[in-house]
């Protein structure tokens, strides 16, 4: 019982993990021991995240573009030239768009749905065989699909392409539970509530007030809450789970 939440030793990718939530889970997976790589589409954000977490631990930078096939192969490659296995894989490179329904454009729909719905389906294939050598039926490995609570509930924005991805997300993550459970790996998803991170600035700058008062618990979410459940979810603590959703976000999805 000791070793619960222990994840040291273990090897993990978390896409998008220069800043917001990615950064977070990156964060809290260094200082408990993992070997992390990081990716993001912007090299110099990237590199500087990882040589702040490497302070705590190992963090490993490697910049792409996953909007792309060939970003995916890119960071595949590189992924496969320093490591035979990967026990963690935590989908979260993600973006948004808001413009109302009658000037929504076709572009702000396929960068978003590219980036928050396609490509985590194709990093997680292109990386498949490594999370099998990595799994046993004692110990699974774990891919994590960040999602958002604007997948369970109606925002009050106008973000369609991001709430359907959102949406789309989660249930990819029951499909895909339920078809590597065979090869000894869990799939779940967290659905994060509103935290301080570059895609929410705007909103919290202007509706954060109404915002902590909605949210039961009273504040918006801090890093060590998207640390915890990604340690969980990694950890032997959470091998049993798959196919489930952990909306991260003081109740404001589920009591409200």
């Amino acid at each position: 019982m000791e070793k619960l939440f222990d994840v040291s030793g273990k090897v993990a990718l978390v896409t998008g993990g220069s800043r917001g939530i990615g950064e977070m889970i990156a964060e809290g997976y260094v200082r408990n021991g993992v070997r992390v790589y990081i990716t993001a589409r912007k090299a110099t954000a990237c590199d500087q995240t990882a040589e702040r977490l490497s302070e705590f631990g190992e963090c490993i930078s490697v910049p792409a573009d996953l909007s792309t096939g060939a970003g995916i192969e890119t960071l595949t490659n590189t992924i496969r030239e320093r490591e035979s296995t990967l026990d963690i894989l935590v989908n979260n490179a993600g973006a948004t768009w808001g413009a109302a329904f009658d000037e929504f454009p076709e572009a702000g729909w396929d960068k978003v749905m590219d980036i928050n719905v396609k490509s985590p389906f194709f990093l997680s294939q292109a990386l498949i065989d490594l999370l099998a050598a990595a799994a046993t039926h004692e110990s699974p490995s774990r891919i994590i699909n960040i999602g958002s609570i604007d997948g369970l509930h109606v925002s009050r924005l106008e973000t369609y392409s991001y709430a359907a991805s959102k949406s789309a997300i989660l249930h990819l993550t029951r499909m895909m539970a339920k078809n590597l459970v065979r090869r000894h790996i869990t799939v779940n998803a967290v659905a994060p509530g509103p935290f301080e991170s570059k895609m929410m600035a705007h909103t919290l700058a202007t509706m954060g007030d109404q915002i902590v008062a909605e949210v039961p618990r009273g504040r918006i979410g801090k890093p060590s809450d998207m640390a915890g459940v990604a340690l969980y979810l990694a950890s032997e603590a959470g091998s049993y789970l798959t196919g489930v959703v952990i909306p991260v976000d003081g109740g404001l999805s589920t009591t409200i």
